[in-house]
């Protein structure tokens, strides 16, 4: 019998010969290992066959998500902004901005991810763990791997990148961490580093009319989720179970209608009972009884891009009470949707549907802003903050702004009509008004669901 010492000796040889077959077969992938630029705090290991930095363009570029007209047009604005503020090249590490300028969204598990921009090249850093995917997806550009071998090799990339450029380099203060700006003055020393998240923000803010479809055909399918779990909901049958159905329904519709694109990140929320209280609890294996309010949210994720549906639901009846919180809500959803035109604060809005909400005593059980932005977010990433139906957003709302009108009032346990209320539209700002992309039914009239 082989002893644990033998066993790790040998598993350690193995690990090596695999290794060294990798990084010199030209069968099982094509590297180009870069090692003239390298940093003082970045030792290299003795042996060509652990390189820092590497390319690895695998298989052929993907079919991006938007034309490439419209991905020209996002790099000339951000070129144009960098021009304004005479910054000479960017380096993106959010999922937003990174999806957003580049067609790729990265799984991080802990390793840095970026995207450089400057006036002539647009370059995504990836780890080596995800191979040749980074490079197929980043569809306007290049990439540049990097390996575990070293530590931080990732800001070796950086060095690579940007080293040679002096003067302004713009990146996201909102994002990286501490430790992470020290490494990046250490890769970069003869750069100053400026931010660049919040102008990108509004940047993002206003969306084009392919960003709008490609929105709207995210909304079609979130009524699908919708009605999977009107179709799922029964007596005792748990949250999970509801929740899965629907976000099976929504994944196979979007690989039908988005077959080139990846298949990540659909979910759905259904939460029953005592577990509405919050918007974003997680799905649990509570099972639905008779009486119960419910809270479907659906969100089909298509390349990065949110798109949502929710609504209150009771099973089988609701209480007078419940009934009428649940009409108040509806009231304010729908003085909301009426208020969404240029011209108007988001700020404004907040203040008009507050009066609502006190005329029916539930100031008191409001839980968040009215809104949000939609566009390259998750329950993971992103989110223009200005653009926020809330009291403290001085935001004037433009045509093409996308965002949702979602009034939540929630009323402890305990108390008549206790649980959580919400409705969730997403309207896109036009010339004169708002078009609502969400025509899923609700309120008492078609959500007291009968089984």
């Amino acid at each position: 019998m082989i002893n644990l010492a033998s066993r790790l000796k040998y598993g350690w040889q193995l690990g090596v010969s695999v290794r060294n077959m990798l990084w010199s077969t030209s069968a099982i992938a094509k590297y180009s290992i870069d090692s003239s630029r390298r940093l003082a705090y970045a030792e290299p290991w003795p042996t060509k066959n652990m390189p820092q930095l590497a390319t690895l363009r695998n298989g052929e570029k993907a079919r991006g998500t938007f034309s490439e007209v419209e991905m020209d047009r996002r790099i000339s604005k951000l070129r144009k902004e960098m021009e304004n503020k005479n910054i000479n090249g960017v380096l993106f590490t959010s999922h937003h901005n990174i999806n957003y300028y580049s067609d790729f969204m990265y799984c991080e598990v802990g390793r840095p991810y970026g995207l450089v921009v400057t006036h002539d090249k647009i370059v995504s850093i990836s780890a080596n763990v995800d191979g040749g995917y980074p490079w197929r997806r980043t569809v306007n550009g290049d990439n540049l791997v990097y390996t575990d071998w070293q530590r931080d090799n990732f800001f070796t990339g950086v060095n690579h990148e940007l080293g040679e450029l002096k003067g302004k380099i713009g990146c996201e203060f909102d994002h990286i961490s501490l430790d992470s700006y020290n490494k990046l003055h250490n890769a970069l020393p003869e750069s100053k580093l400026v931010d660049i998240a919040e102008s990108t923000m509004y940047l993002r803010m206003i969306k084009s009319d392919e960003e709008i479809a490609h929105i709207t055909e995210g909304a079609r399918i979130a009524e699908i989720g919708g009605g999977a779990v009107i179709e799922a909901l029964a007596e005792g049958v748990s949250e999970h179970e509801i929740a899965l159905h629907s976000t099976q329904a929504m994944v196979r519709e979007i690989a039908k209608s988005r077959p080139d694109i990846a298949l990540q990140d659909t979910w759905t929320w259904f939460q029953s009972g005592i577990n509405s209280d919050g918007a974003h609890n997680p799905v649990t294996s509570r099972k639905v009884q008779k009486g119960d309010i419910c809270i479907l949210n659906c969100f089909p994720m298509m390349a990065g891009y949110f798109a949502g549906l929710e609504r209150t639901l009771f099973l089988d009846h609701a209480s007078d009470e419940a009934l009428r919180i649940w009409e108040a809500n509806c009231e304010v959803h729908e003085a909301g949707i009426k208020l969404v035109k240029p011209g108007i604060k988001c700020k404004e809005i907040a203040q008009k549907l507050n009066m609502i909400y006190e005329k029916h005593d539930l100031l008191q059980y409001r839980t968040f802003g009215y809104g949000h932005s939609f566009g390259v977010l998750c329950h993971y990433y992103g989110r223009e903050a200005a653009l926020e139906l809330r009291e403290d957003i001085e935001t004037v709302l433009q045509p093409n702004m996308v965002l949702s009108m979602e009034p939540m009032v929630m009323l402890p346990d305990g108390q008549p009509g206790a649980g959580g209320y919400r409705e969730h539209d997403i309207l896109v700002v036009t010339k004169d008004g708002a078009k609502t992309l969400t025509h899923f039914p609700y309120g008492p009239e078609h959500m007291i669901i009968k089984k």
